[in-house]
């Protein structure tokens, strides 16, 4: 990865699209992020450069809202092996050609805005929630670890608990912080979170944090129906690029 200008500028730009997206729909910085920056620059790069505008944006998302003690008792095991899986499954990545893993990302992608454009919603009873926490956070870390990608199953599993719209924004922000924390970890276990990529993270948490704020300044301003149509439709057209570049 070339450390100049111009990458400056692309991942400069890169998180201020993500940063406005999430600011207008409290969510997609590492999606759009990771997507985005695989395409141009590589998966190992990219997912080392979200670390830092994933971890402090999602923090404040963890931390705000009132419900974060309660949500790290009562799910505390998915929470757990969705974070600790992430270690494991950066050391099994090491040993796998680079190209199934961009595929594997790009396929993520497509299968998460299929999952949203289609309206399609698990739904997990209390007893199932038992079994099912430990299964569906090892798997999401396992892909967390491989891809860099916070989202599938995760997202779909909290989303299927019953949680009322704000513990769900919360629960989201505690597993993409906790997760974002575990890559961090493991990409550096195994030296590929170098000083230079961390650095380059820092800077991409400015106009990240930029765009948040700008994102949040015109939502309003904007259907949040049609805009989340338009954020699957392209996250999905970034996974089908990927695959097709990764084969």
């Amino acid at each position: 990865m070339t450390f100049d200008p111009v990458t400056y500028l692309i991942v400069g730009l890169t998180f201020l699209l993500a940063g406005l997206v999430k600011g207008v729909i409290g969510m997609g910085l590492p999606t759009v992020s990771l997507g985005l920056l695989t395409a141009v620059v590589g998966l190992p790069q990219a997912m080392a450069l979200l670390i830092i505008p994933s971890f402090v944006t999602n923090l404040w998302q963890a931390v705000v809202g009132g419900q974060l003690l309660k949500l790290l008792r009562k799910h505390w095991l998915f929470f757990l092996t969705a974070t600790l899986a992430i270690g494991f499954a950066t050391l099994i990545g090491r040993v796998i050609e680079l190209a199934y893993l961009s595929a594997l990302l790009g396929l993520l992608l497509v299968l998460y805005a299929a999952i949203n454009l289609l309206g399609y919603k698990l739904s997990l009873s209390e007893k199932q929630e038992r079994w099912s926490a430990p299964l569906f956070g090892s798997i999401n870390g396992v892909l967390t670890g491989l891809t860099g990608s916070f989202v599938v199953p995760g997202v779909p599993y909290l989303q299927a608990l019953g949680l009322d719209r704000n513990q769900l924004v919360q629960a989201m922000g505690i597993l993409f912080t906790l997760s974002t924390l575990g890559l961090a970890a493991g990409l550096w276990g195994n030296n590929r979170l170098t000083c230079d990529l961390v650095w380059l993270s820092l800077i991409g948490l400015f106009p990240a944090v930029l765009g948040m704020v700008f994102g949040q300044k015109i939502r309003h301003l904007l259907s949040e129906t049609q805009f989340r149509k338009v954020f699957f439709c392209s996250v999905l057209v970034m996974g089908v690029y990927i695959v097709w570049k990764a084969v």
